[in-house]
């Protein structure tokens, strides 16, 4: 297992898309082709289960089983960090332990979500969780509803197994916790870049570079404004429906993944898609994972 100080220097952290087979079962296969091209482009770390990799949807066999296969296959490769948080403080334990019993660097773990507690209840959850092992705290109030403010991460970011904080709070939160030594990575792809060079965030936990992993290295590797804005329409179309819809959809026209959907996830519209393939067609074959893209085959989606 690495440090926390080795973990820190992970700049480019992909929240890693989970493929399926036709059956809706997960495709091993595929998921080693897409991490082996993470780590081809120069990618850090990877999130198994996250929001993006749709942990949400995955049973707690198959969620532990995909952090122990990436464990075996790319721990010495890539910081593994394993999404074991849940708003269900004794799922979040259980599955934290498994987690470090199969060899993951860290946890990433969320506070409790729609069955809302208090602060203190919040602070309490996350001392259980942090007890275990190193953590990222997961900040995004448009999916918890509830902010986890300075009031609250400061505290946390004593405790010995404190990594820092994923932040979609945006990039002035950012600025706050890292000139007091709390280290952030931005939650928001399309303010990663300014994060990473004006505000001195230690990087980014990223859905777009599972589609483009060499350009989101350059991103955080060196500022390059040019780069940045060129790249605007397509993070902002990557996010023009909840995650992971757009990045699943993406991969799918790319032809990297199978077409196939886990509910209550569905592609998006044929107008949306066409506007994608052309963001996407506009990049250099090189520069995205997968071919030329064309819009979805009807007959050939499964959602399910």
């Amino acid at each position: 297992m690495r440090s926390l100080e080795q973990i820190k220097q992970a700049s480019l952290i992909t929240a890693i898309k989970t493929p399926y087979l036709s059956t809706g079962e997960i495709d091993l296969a595929t998921y080693d082709e897409l991490v082996e091209q993470q780590i081809a482009a120069g990618v850090d770390g990877i999130v198994v289960g996250g929001t993006t990799g749709e942990g949400q949807l995955m049973n707690w066999e198959e969620h532990l089983m995909l952090i122990a296969h990436s464990v075996n296959k790319y721990s010495d490769k890539l910081i593994i960090v394993g999404n074991t948080g849940s708003n269900n403080t004794r799922e979040a334990v259980k599955a934290t332990e498994y987690g470090f019993a199969s060899g993951m660097d860290a946890a990433l773990q969320i506070n409790p979500y729609y069955g809302r507690t208090s602060i203190a209840g919040v602070k309490e959850h996350f001392k259980r969780v942090l007890a275990i092992g190193p953590a990222f705290i997961y900040n995004v109030a448009g999916r918890t509803g509830q902010d986890l403010t300075p009031d609250i991460i400061e505290p946390l970011a004593q405790h010995e197994h404190f990594i820092g904080v994923k932040e979609c709070g945006g990039n002035e939160r950012i600025d706050h916790y890292e000139q007091q030594g709390i280290a952030c990575w931005s939650g928001n792809d399309d303010e990663a870049h300014d994060a990473r060079h004006k505000y001195k965030a230690h990087g980014v936990i990223s859905v777009t570079s599972n589609l483009i992993p060499g350009l989101f290295r350059q991103l955080m590797d060196t500022k390059n404004d040019e780069l940045n804005s060129s790249l605007q329409p397509l993070m902002n179309w990557l996010f023009c429906e909840p995650n992971p819809i757009a990045i699943n959809t993406a991969l799918m026209m790319t032809g990297a993944v199978n077409p196939v959907f886990r509910l209550p996830y569905v592609p998006l519209s044929n107008e949306q898609q066409i506007q994608g393939v052309e963001l996407i067609n506009a990049l250099s074959t090189d520069d995205f994972v997968g071919n030329t893209a064309k819009p979805l085959v009807q007959d050939d989606l499964v959602i399910g």
